[in-house]
């Protein structure tokens, strides 16, 4: 009896383990939504495609694409901690996972935490009854991602509210140009998109807009 065990916890231990692995797995997809860059930029391409009102073009595979490819690119560096810091010490036997999570999480937290709003983070922090913190180590996960996300999502409609006034200002010229012809019942959004086209053409918008979106991660 006293065999079976050590054998029946070594068991139980590796269950809890996988269980625990397939709850990271499938919290992965919000992990990568909610505490990297993802959100800004699928946000602002959105805003992007809906004043160009081209539709579905780009497709919704092609934006989130770009915006994946694109959130890697920038959480490179941060991920590369991620790894030196905690997976490769975790997968040689250095540390337990307890340890790897702790120190994986200090270059998410700093990562969030400069592009989080005090504003966003005080407000978890306050509704939470929590001590204002002294340092990073300070802070919860519970209170800095959902105030980095509500701050990534007001700094994407910053970028989307600059994005749209150009557009605006060609359907206000082709509306007003239209009505002085008397054409009252031709769509000016018809007529406007191939001159918004043109113009985001003329300008490689799309090359502006990636650079803003680094600029805005640097």
């Amino acid at each position: 009896m006293t065999d079976f065990l050590p054998t029946f916890n070594d068991d139980l231990s590796t269950t809890i383990q996988i269980l625990i692995l397939l709850t990271v797995l499938s919290l992965a997809p919000s992990i990568l939504i909610l505490m990297t860059c993802f959100t800004r930029i699928v946000i602002v391409l959105s805003f992007v495609r809906t004043g160009l009102a081209t539709q579905q073009m780009p497709p919704n595979q092609v934006i989130i694409g770009l915006a994946l490819f694109m959130t890697f690119f920038i959480m490179a560096p941060i991920f590369a901690d991620v790894n030196d810091q905690a997976l490769s010490p975790l997968l040689a036997g250095e540390i337990d996972q307890e340890e790897a999570f702790d120190r994986a999480v200090i270059p998410m937290k700093e990562f969030m935490a400069k592009h989080t709003r005090e504003k966003d983070l005080a407000l978890f922090m306050g509704y939470a009854g929590m001590d204002r913190p002294e340092t990073l180590d300070d802070i919860p996960l519970t209170a800095l991602v959902p105030a980095f996300a509500i701050s990534e999502i007001k700094t994407a409609f910053q970028i989307g509210f600059f994005i749209f006034v150009p557009f605006l200002v060609i359907d206000m010229i082709v509306a007003s140009v239209l009505m002085a012809m008397g054409m009252m019942m031709l769509p000016p959004v018809m007529i406007a998109l191939p001159f918004k086209i043109l113009l985001f053409v003329m300008v490689d918008g799309w090359h502006l807009i990636v650079k803003s979106l680094l600029l805005s991660f640097s």
